[in-house]
């Protein structure tokens, strides 16, 4: 598995550990080294975008973990 796929893996881990109930579509590659990924829950849906970068960290780095779960945090809240 590369770094991009461990990266997207634990977003989802991320989302399902927030609320299972949510569906998540992560793009297959980033526009403009942004990824809007698509949070869905029963008929609502909410769109974020997530820094290439950021997606590629989210596995090692502690604080990218932390900024990252806030935003999903706030967009799950949002639904």
């Amino acid at each position: 598995m590369d770094e991009m796929e461990q990266g997207k893996q634990k977003f989802l881990e991320v989302v399902g550990g927030i609320d299972g109930a949510v569906q998540v579509v992560i793009p297959v590659t980033p526009s403009n080294s942004m990824f809007l990924i698509s949070l869905t829950k029963g008929v609502n849906r909410k769109f974020i975008t997530v820094p290439e970068d950021d997606i590629l960290d989210l596995p090692n780095d502690v604080s990218i973990q932390t900024k990252v779960t806030k935003t999903i945090k706030d967009a799950i809240a949002a639904l």
